[in-house]
């Protein structure tokens, strides 16, 4: 009897409380706030490791240091695995997670080989892991990689305002100011400074000798179009993605409970019937006994 409850239970503690324990790790606020921690400590460490003086005196300690954020970062992707546990490949479906694990395999390349360059990368590629551990940048991240559509075609706008303004730059200033607008690509120089604001006046002082008032024209209706309203345009698209992602993250949110309580309502349902069967097999056995007994 002893025997047969043995392996039931294991398999309980594998399906169900592993999976639920490793969840409660990785949800737990010490944890978190130790991932960050150590996220932190590879970024002081990733400045620190520029320095050719300090990785020569103090090599072994920092080695020390990165081995140890290393295994602190398997030890999570580890317990990530095992809170998705019967299904481990449902961690690969967060473009996050699957971020972190290939960092993590980055940093285990081999230092002294062709990947040692790679190596290098991927443990300054460590530091962005802050993104991953925080969902305000998440989200951040994230309404700027959904707003790259809209922002195209802004940016195609704002590309062919240039081109048309270091145009008429070539034509009007060209002869007066060749160091600036001599050409269409000094012309193209001398606009990105100019949507920049940096020493612009300097700029429109050299160009109004042959028309001031063309060229303050020129150089007020092209920061009014270009700083002004491009820069609104830009901010506005960023704004409208960042609100379409609380959307989709609320709706995540709700599905994700959803599902959660749909799964435990399955694994309760599941060990039900395997303590079911489980005593029945028991009631079986004592059956035969007692027939045994009868006899």
């Amino acid at each position: 009897m002893i025997m047969v409850i043995r392996p039931f239970q294991i398999s309980c503690l594998v399906r169900d409380t592993l999976p639920k324990i490793a969840k409660r790790i990785v949800d737990a606020p010490g944890f978190h706030y130790l991932v960050i921690l150590t996220i932190l400590l590879v970024g002081v460490l990733a400045g620190i490791e520029t320095d050719k003086a300090m990785v020569s005196s103090y090599g072994p300690l920092l080695h020390t240091l990165s081995a140890t954020a290393l295994a602190i970062f398997i030890i999570e992707a580890c317990l990530k695995i095992t809170a998705h546990l019967p299904r481990p490949w449902d961690y690969f479906r967060d473009g996050w997670n699957v971020f972190d694990f290939i960092v993590i395999v980055l940093c285990l390349l081999p230092m002294d080989s062709q990947f040692a360059v790679v190596l290098r990368l991927g443990r300054t590629l460590r530091l962005l892991r802050l993104v991953s551990v925080l969902p305000k940048l998440q989200l951040l991240v994230g309404a700027l990689i959904k707003s790259f559509s809209s922002m195209g075609y802004v940016s195609l706008l704002l590309g062919l305002m240039f081109y048309i303004y270091a145009i008429i730059g070539v034509h009007l200033f060209g002869a007066n100011d060749p160091s600036n607008f001599g050409s269409l690509s000094l012309a193209f120089l001398t606009l990105f400074q100019t949507i920049t604001l940096d020493d612009w006046k300097d700029l429109f002082l050299n160009a109004k000798g042959s028309s001031p008032a063309i060229a303050a024209t020129y150089f007020v209706s092209f920061i009014l179009l270009g700083t002004m309203i491009m820069l609104n345009l830009f901010i506005g698209i960023i704004m409208n993605s960042m609100s379409e992602m609380h959307a989709e993250l609320d709706a995540h949110e709700q599905t994700k409970l959803s599902l959660s309580s749909q799964q435990d309502i399955l694994t309760d349902v599941a060990s039900l019937d395997q303590q079911l069967s489980s005593m029945k097999s028991q009631i079986k056995d004592l059956r035969a006994k007692l027939a045994r007994n009868n006899h």
